[in-house]
């Protein structure tokens, strides 16, 4: 099914943040119903729960490198649809799962779907634009994007009410296939022929050698995933301090959401500013920012417990300045790698989503029944991403932009 008219700008945005939003679909959704799915399945330990979540995120991350190198051998949309098939035929089948080990396996083929969706769509925005542009048609795709965090817990909790769990499975791969027929009617094909690399081990590993040695990409990438560990770390830890320290109840989706609000507006005023200012100012006043404001929660902590709403306004400070820095690290990580956009946009999303899972399953295994612990972690997280962002610079903030790569 080949596309007919040519895709304006404005449908872009939407169209590659529906597909982007598949993957946050994926992972909110789920959050109001982990006890209900822990209980059915026999999985009574609170912690383990959040497997549900961190297989998926391990099935994100180590297959991306994979579809990023097909990207670049078959162009963007056939890998892009085989993403897709792998994301609903597993969301449907897992529906039938009969025990716990059965849905983490499915989850992980489903992250496995969303990684080659996630890695194309990726390169689809690197070949159509570079530079500060498309930092900012990033950033406003992740405004788009980040109404999903902040709908789709919302949603989990209303289909709950109405069914069980089962129900949160069906309604993703409506939504995939609603966002797959989209796709196949409107997005075209954006790598030409003459761009497309020869699937060969000697090609492989040249593109990726090309992409370890640049250090500005390595740098911004690895601060990347410094960046995913604490948004899952976040994400895994919600329906524990939400529900168990704060005792929201029914009222966690508003709460969760709350936070995710300020990341929507981070993103919004990142593709307003970004033009202006640079992706390298912003980013790097974001993460002096995070690390200021994430050490001051670690500090109270220490002192007892936490109000709610101090909690929630801080965490919710914390996350608009995350935003400030996810916006621009991936953009900054592939800037240079146009000619390997695919194999890039693949090694980078390995990092961020398998190192991020991990980081983020320590985070919540961690997790004492206090704030402490994901506050302290939340901090040496941002410290971390610093350190990164310094290697990236040759060890100064604040740079003047280069175009060429830096070995």
């Amino acid at each position: 099914m080949t596309p007919q008219k040519k895709l304006g700008r404005t449908e872009f945005i939407f169209l590659v943040a529906a597909l982007m939003a598949l993957n946050s679909l994926a992972m909110d959704i789920m959050l109001p119903a982990l006890p209900d799915i822990g209980h059915s399945l026999n999985m009574l330990q609170a912690n383990n729960r959040s497997l549900v979540l961190t297989f998926f995120s391990i099935g994100f991350g180590f297959t991306q490198i994979i579809f990023g190198s097909l990207g670049d051998r078959f162009g963007r949309r056939i890998p892009l649809f085989i993403g897709l098939t792998l994301y609903i035929v597993s969301a449907f089948a897992a529906i039938l799962s009969p025990n716990f080990e059965t849905l983490l396996f499915l989850r992980m083929v489903q992250g496995m779907g969303a990684a080659g969706v996630r890695v194309m769509v990726m390169a689809v925005v690197r070949d159509q634009y570079s530079g500060n542009a498309m930092a900012q048609i990033m950033s406003l795709v992740i405004m788009i994007f980040m109404l999903m965090p902040i709908l789709a817990p919302v949603m989990g909790q209303t289909l709950l009410l109405i069914g069980s769990w089962h129900l949160i499975f069906l309604f993703m791969v409506i939504a995939a296939l609603c966002i797959a027929l989209w796709s196949a009617l409107r997005l075209p094909e954006t790598l030409a022929i003459d761009k497309r690399r020869s699937l060969t081990i000697g090609n492989l590993s040249a593109a990726i050698k090309i992409v370890f040695t640049n250090r500005t990409a390595m740098g911004y990438s690895i601060a990347g995933m410094f960046m995913m560990g604490t948004v899952l770390g976040f994400v895994n830890t919600a329906q524990q301090v939400f529900v168990g320290i704060f005792d929201l109840g029914l009222l966690f989706p508003i709460a969760f959401a709350s936070a995710a609000t300020m990341q929507s507006m981070a993103g919004f005023l990142n593709s307003r500013f970004v033009r202006k200012f640079g992706m390298r100012l912003i980013a790097h006043t974001a993460i002096l920012l995070f690390i200021t404001i994430s050490s001051l929660l670690w500090f109270i902590s220490l002192f007892g417990s936490i109000n709610f709403w101090v909690y929630i306004i801080m965490m919710s400070f914390i996350m608009f300045t995350l935003t400030g820095v996810m916006s621009n690290t991936g953009s900054m990580a592939i800037e240079s790698l146009g000619d390997v956009a695919g194999t890039a946009s693949g090694v980078f999303g390995t990092f961020n989503a398998f190192g991020g899972a991990c980081l983020g399953y320590l985070i919540n295994q961690a997790f004492d029944g206090s704030i402490t612990p994901l506050a302290a972690s939340i901090a040496l997280m941002g410290l971390a991403a610093l350190s990164s962002m310094l290697f990236a610079e040759k060890g100064k903030l604040f740079n003047k932009p280069t175009t060429a790569p830096q070995p």
